[in-house]
């Protein structure tokens, strides 16, 4: 027993370290920090794969027609069937910015699991330009967008650009709790990994890259059994021997209200696939918790060692949390506090739930996430 109380010590003790290098490296970091843009911006092509709709759908795909951006865009929107209910809302838009190059493409039925990627299959061949930035349906931009995410690929070697993402509408408690994992802890512990070494995985809501980089690890068709394309995307990019950056812009993701069955559903999907991505990295992301591991280090060793760890650990774990909600959303309420303890303890949960199964539901289909996160059906 006191083998486990002093172990328990030494992870809360452990903690203040992890915490206050998450804090460094978020300090660091110039979120939503204006770069100076291109003199001569080039060509770019928007490949959009689309499939139904929500009240969110119209704002967000408006908002990259009005994008601020000298150089030539090319908008591909594409949709599996005719009569998807997005199509007329795609083809309002485009009447409405006639100016704009776009198409509504009917890329047909999915011929891989992944049908988002089965999209992006079909709409390569027609994008004319070099550059090409893939983006959720969900994500809504600032009209500067293109212009700060293409000013990253400035640098040497640069094969992919993917940028944070934050949830920007949670509307229920539920989306609140889920809102905050993004909010204040996702965004500064890829951060936190990309310390250690270079970044070899993308962020999905927005990201760009070359058709020379693209061609180079075989197209999207490589793509197309897995659940995480757009960790496999830039895994296999980084392993060419290119850079993969973040630019400092954060687009929003918004989403139609979800109730704690479809939160958890989704929470219980993003984990099982970071832990077939990642398994080793995910295993040992336990060892990481601000709250778990200083409220059994009070129940086991109830001395004032312990309790001055235990009190320090979580503090600075609400602290660094205010700051980093606040310094990704502007804001942060009070109400969020409460939001910090209750993540901390499901993390727990999701963990385990991640290692005890691999069946996933995405976009309503039953799938198993495999190794490397490869996708079966059933």
């Amino acid at each position: 027993m006191r083998i486990l109380a002093t172990l328990l010590l030494v992870l809360t003790l452990l903690n203040v370290g992890l915490i206050l290098w998450q804090w460094f490296v978020a300090w660091r970091f110039p979120l939503h920090r204006r770069e100076a843009t291109l003199a001569n911006p080039p060509p770019v092509t928007l490949l959009k794969p689309l499939k139904g709709y929500d009240s969110e759908t119209t704002g967000c795909l408006r908002s990259w027609f009005a994008q601020d951006y000298d150089g030539p865009v090319q908008i591909l929107f594409g949709v599996a069937a005719a009569d998807d209910p997005v199509c007329p809302i795609v083809r309002e838009l485009m009447a409405g910015h006639p100016q704009t190059d776009a198409q509504l493409i009917i890329s047909g039925k999915p011929r891989w699991p992944n049908a988002k990627v089965s999209t992006l299959v079909r709409l390569q061949p027609l994008a004319r330009h070099e550059i090409l930035i893939v983006s959720d349906a969900d994500v809504r931009v600032p009209p500067d967008f293109l212009a700060r995410l293409i000013g990253a690929f400035a640098g040497p070697n640069v094969g992919l650009v993917s940028c944070f993402y934050r949830n920007a509408n949670p509307t229920t408690l539920a989306m609140e709790w889920e809102a905050f994992a993004l909010n204040a802890d996702f965004w500064s512990q890829v951060l936190q990994s990309r310390s250690l070494k270079p970044l070899d995985f993308a962020l999905g809501a927005a990201m760009a890259t070359t058709q020379r980089h693209l061609d180079a690890i075989g197209g999207f068709e490589v793509l197309a059994d897995y659940l995480a394309d757009d960790y496999e995307l830039g895994n296999r990019i980084a392993r060419l021997g290119a850079r993969v950056e973040l630019a400092a812009v954060v687009v929003d993701c918004l989403s139609p209200p979800m109730n704690w069955r479809e939160v958890w559903a989704h929470q219980v999907r993003w984990a099982r696939t970071i832990r077939v991505c990642q398994p080793l990295p995910y295993a040992s992301s336990l060892v990481s918790n601000g709250t778990v591991w200083p409220l059994l280090c009070l129940l086991a060793r109830p001395d004032t060692p312990a309790m001055v760890a235990a009190l320090f650990c979580f503090s600075l774990r609400l602290v660094t949390a205010i700051y980093f909600q606040k310094k990704m959303t502007g804001r942060f309420f009070l109400r969020y506090l409460p939001v910090t303890p209750i993540k901390d303890l499901l993390q727990v949960v999701l963990w385990v739930l991640a290692f005890s199964g691999n069946r996933v539901n995405w976009r309503g289909e039953k799938l198993r996430a495999l190794a490397r996160g490869k996708l079966a059906r059933g």
